[in-house]
C-alpha cells in the first residue's frame, strides 16, 4: 500500500510541475483545468500497476472497475474542458489572480494553483489508491461494487448530459443573454457539479469493497463535494452569474442549487 501512495504522489508531482512549466511561457494557468481530470486517470493506472502483486481475482475485478470508471470520466471531462477553453485565453479566475499578484504570479501560481490542485488530487484520488493497493475484500463487496457502479453511472449521466445541454444552449444565437433553465438544468442549477460529486461517491463505494482502510476514502467525495458546492464551483460561479445575467436571481429562487428536485413555483 505504501508503494502505491508514494508512486501516486510522485506521478501527481511530476504532472503538476510539468503543467506549471508549460503555463509560464503561455501565461495561461487555465491549462491546469483539462489536465486535472487526466491526473486522476494517471493515478488510477499507476496505482493499478504498482499495486498488482498479490491480488486475488476479486481484487482484480475491483481494480478493473475503478480504472474503467476513472478513465471514462477523466477522458470525457478533459476533452470537454479542452474544447471549451481553447481559443478563449486564461479563465477569469486566474486573470483576477494574475492582476492582483502582478509579475510574481508565475512563480506564486506554482503553489497557489498547481501545488494546491495536486494536493487535492492526491486526497480525492485516495479511493483509487486504496482500492488498488489493498489486497482484501469486504464481506459487503457483493453489494458495494455494483452500488458504486450505479452511483457512478448516475453521476456520469448528469455530468455529461448537463455539459452537452449547456454547450448546445450556448451555441444557439437565440440564447444570448438568457439563463439556461432547460433539460437537467431545470432541476438543478449545476447538474455537472452534482454529477461530479456522484461520480466520486460511486468510486468511493466501489473502492470500499476492499474493506479496511479503504473506508477512509470517504474523505474523497466529501472534499470534492465541499469544493464543488461551497468553494470553486457553485459559489464562485454564481457570484459572477448574478452580475452578468439579471434573470439569474429568479432562476436561483426557483431552482435547486445542487441536489436535483422539481422547480419551485
Amino acid at each position: 500500500m505504501t508503494s502505491v501512495l508514494l508512486a501516486s504522489a510522485i506521478a501527481i508531482a511530476v504532472l503538476m510541475l510539468g503543467t506549471w512549466l508549460v503555463s509560464l511561457p503561455l501565461k495561461n494557468a487555465s491549462i491546469v483545468d483539462p489536465i486535472w481530470p487526466l491526473g486522476f486517470v494517471i493515478v488510477g493506472w499507476v496505482a493499478a500497476i504498482v499495486g498488482h502483486d498479490g491480488r486475488s481475482s476479486t481484487d482484480t475485478e475491483r481494480v478493473v472497475a475503478l480504472v474503467a470508471m476513472v478513465t471514462v470520466w477523466g477522458l470525457r471531462l478533459s476533452f470537454h474542458l479542452f474544447r471549451r477553453n481553447i481559443g478563449h485565453g486564461e479563465d477569469f479566475r486566474y486573470r483576477a489572480m494574475r492582476k492582483n499578484i502582478g509579475p510574481r504570479f508565475g512563480l506564486v501560481s506554482l503553489v497557489t494553483v498547481f501545488a494546491l490542485q495536486g494536493t487535492l488530487m492526491f486526497i480525492v484520488s485516495l479511493p483509487l489508491q486504496f482500492g488498488a493497493g489493498i489486497h482484501h475484500h469486504s464481506a459487503f463487496s457483493w453489494i458495494l461494487l455494483p452500488l458504486g457502479l450505479l452511483v457512478w453511472m448516475i453521476g456520469f449521466v448528469f455530468e455529461s448530459v448537463g455539459d452537452a445541454q449547456l454547450r448546445a444552449f450556448k451555441a444557439d444565437p437565440s440564447s444570448a443573454g438568457q439563463v439556461m433553465d432547460r433539460g437537467l438544468w431545470r432541476y438543478t442549477r449545476h447538474p455537472n457539479y452534482f454529477g461530479d460529486a456522484c461520480v466520486w461517491f460511486g468510486i468511493f463505494l466501489a473502492a470500499a469493497s476492499a474493506g479496511g482502510w479503504a473506508w477512509a476514502g470517504i474523505v474523497s467525495p466529501v472534499v470534492m463535494t465541499y469544493f464543488l458546492r461551497f468553494v470553486s464551483g457553485v459559489s464562485m460561479l454564481e457570484r459572477s452569474m448574478v452580475k452578468r445575467r439579471p434573470a439569474y436571481a429568479e432562476y436561483m429562487r426557483t431552482t435547486s442549487a445542487f441536489l436535483p428536485r422539481p422547480p419551485r413555483s
